[in-house]
């Protein structure tokens, strides 16, 4: 029996001790903007995504949170910006956070209300710098720049 007790403590150990993965969108629209979305949470601007569910890879999981958060499609990948992975990034819990560029179709808008308030395209100059929330700032920066990192 305390083998088996050490057993579940291990198993509970690697289940709810482990960073979380998830994925960060950064939706480019033909014309060049960017779509941001307003979050419910904390009425900051962010990046559509989310966690990564299981049995999903992280280019269907990043298609599937653009289309629930900011109902737009993905037409194809544009690149990899980084993997972003600094315990804090996300004040909720620490998460690894993969986030890809991707070209886009659609009009965006808050398609799950009970997550988003807003989802708006914006030109790179006029960016809310000022009120993103988690480190999409560098998310931002890092793909402006051209770079790819592992932060």
């Amino acid at each position: 029996m305390p083998y088996l007790t050490h057993a579940f403590r291990t198993l509970i150990g690697l289940l709810l001790r482990r960073p979380i993965l998830g994925t960060c969108v950064i939706p480019l629209l033909p014309d060049g903007s960017i779509v941001l979305v307003r979050r419910r949470d904390n009425g900051l601007w962010g990046l559509p995504g989310g966690i990564v569910d299981w049995g999903e890879d992280v280019m269907t999981a990043a298609s599937r949170e653009l289309q629930e958060e900011a109902g737009l499609a993905t037409l194809e990948l544009d690149r990899l910006v980084g993997l972003y992975s600094k315990p804090g990034r996300d004040p909720r819990f620490h998460s690894v956070c993969v986030t890809l560029a991707v070209r886009v179709e659609g009009e965006p808008y808050a398609a799950d209300p009970r997550e988003i308030l807003e989802a708006r395209a914006f030109s790179v100059e006029t960016l809310p710098w000022t009120q993103l929330c988690h480190d999409h700032r560098d998310h931002l920066n890092d793909f402006l720049n051209g770079k790819t990192v592992l932060a």
